[in-house]
């Protein structure tokens, strides 16, 4: 049980080729431990077939949306479900993006860079390619994308602000081009309004901590950009993993605070720490 439940705005369905359960499985199991809001937000279509083996087709997208308004319908007296949509930012597909997102009242969009040009650098893979990139300049290319990302307004969340580091592969701390990308990235997160996600997912992951990294968390929360929380849950057993310490980490830094998001407009709800 988490003692401490705020909204867990990041799942999956088989939609997207490498998750399991149903929209009310991973319902019931946020209410087994103790959640009143969630929201369910599978990888997007894309066009032209992009990383098509990893996310929904669009075909899929009216199953998917019915799928979640049948369980939130069902379950409203216990559970708050939102309708959600994890959108890859990968440039020149913005239109299609824009498109997408105007043709339903999502409650929130969580924008996400797994690419850098036709480099999937989270994919198992394609963990090849690492051997051919410098390390700080693999983190300033992926940097310089979600600063784009954030700076196009698609996107109401900012998913796993540093997620270039899943495998491990650490950029020098004190490398100045580095440093400056995050702040730039940060720039345009609080420029835009979006929320930046605080996610358990990198726990389970190679890295073996949280993303973002708790510096990037401390100059976000002196910047007063808000956070979301997710879990990035990708089986039932995966839902509000993690929660208690991402939200002690947020606490370490002064965040009072968490985003909830409903027909795309932000709310505040309080981090009440036990």
């Amino acid at each position: 049980m988490i003692f401490n439940p705020v909204p867990d705005y990041h799942m999956h369905t088989p939609r997207c080729n490498h998750a399991t359960g149903d929209v009310r499985d991973y319902a019931n199991a946020a209410i087994q431990c103790g959640l009143t809001e969630i929201g369910m937000s599978d990888h997007s279509p894309m066009p032209g077939g992009f990383d098509k083996a990893w996310r929904m087709d669009r075909s899929e997208l009216p199953s998917y949306l019915k799928e979640i308004e049948q369980a939130r319908d069902a379950l409203s007296d216990t559970l708050t479900i939102r309708v959600g949509l994890e959108a890859d930012f990968h440039p020149g597909t913005e239109v299609y993006v824009k498109e997408m997102i105007a043709a339903y009242d999502w409650d929130y969009v969580i924008g996400s860079v797994h690419y850098i040009k036709d480099w999937g650098f989270d994919n198992p893979d394609c963990m090849q390619i690492w051997d051919t990139w410098n390390i700080e300049d693999a983190y300033c290319a992926y940097f310089e994308l979600v600063r784009q990302s954030a700076l196009t307004g698609l996107f109401n969340i900012i998913g796993h602000p540093d997620l270039i580091k899943k495998f491990g592969h650490r950029a020098d701390a004190n490398c100045k081009r580095v440093q400056s990308a995050e702040e730039s990235m940060l720039q345009a997160v609080l420029n835009s309004g979006a929320a930046l996600e605080v996610s358990s997912a990198g726990l389970r992951k190679p890295v073996g901590e949280m993303y973002p990294h708790k510096r990037i968390i401390k100059r976000a929360a002196e910047l007063g950009i808000p956070f979301s929380y997710g879990s990035d849950a990708h089986s039932p057993a995966e839902v509000g993993h993690g929660m208690d310490a991402c939200l002690n980490m947020l606490a370490s830094f002064g965040v009072k605070e968490i985003a909830s998001f409903k027909q795309r407009k932000m709310t505040m709800v309080p981090i009440n720490h036990a």
